[in-house]
């Protein structure tokens, strides 16, 4: 791959000035490149970025990539935008692991099973870019229907919704802190 630094190049310029993750579908395309080349090719730049001078990682969420800041560099980061890391609060919490689970899920069905309206979370969480609408149900009143987002996955370091802990292995952790 020593005679490919051009096109990676290209890759990491497109990774960049990107507002969305790019599918290598559209890097393919973009770079007149075969799928499996520019794969190879973001597999090449993934180990440049994996030394430990660099603050820079590639970061693939549902098939698709962007660069992000390594985990560990967040704090500088942090004080550069004086922003602290951005905490969500039980309930908040709570309305989204119903969301990533169920999803999609209507408010109806989230307030069912927590038992409390969900209103202010649900904007709240939407405000955040952690959820969006995906729809409306079909049915009386037509309530929307719920999902998570890719920044989601990025608040969480997923690539999918499939790497999401199994819901099953909830039930070990009730049954282990009940014997304690």
């Amino acid at each position: 791959m020593l005679f490919h630094e051009r096109e990676i190049a290209a890759i990491e310029a497109l990774l960049f000035v990107a507002k969305e993750p790019l599918s290598v579908k559209k890097i393919a395309e973009i770079l007149e490149l075969s799928p499996n080349k520019v794969l190879d090719l973001i597999d090449d730049l993934k180990e440049k970025y994996k030394s430990l001078s660099s603050g820079i990682t590639i970061i693939e969420i549902e098939d698709a990539f962007r660069l992000g800041t390594k985990p560990e560099m967040a704090k500088f980061v942090e004080i550069l935008y004086k922003q602290p890391t951005q905490t969500l609060s039980n309930a908040a919490l709570e309305v989204l692991s119903i969301i990533a689970y169920r999803q999609p899920v209507t408010r109806g069905e989230i307030d069912f099973i927590r038992g409390v309206q969900s209103d202010k979370v649900l904007a709240t969480l939407a405000d955040k870019g952690l959820i969006k609408e995906l729809g409306r149900k079909e049915g009386p009143g037509r309530p929307i229907l719920y999902g998570t987002t890719d920044n989601f996955l990025l608040h969480f370091g997923l690539n999918s919704i499939d790497e999401l802990p199994k819901f099953e292995d909830f039930g070990n952790v009730t049954e282990e802190s009940e014997e304690e």
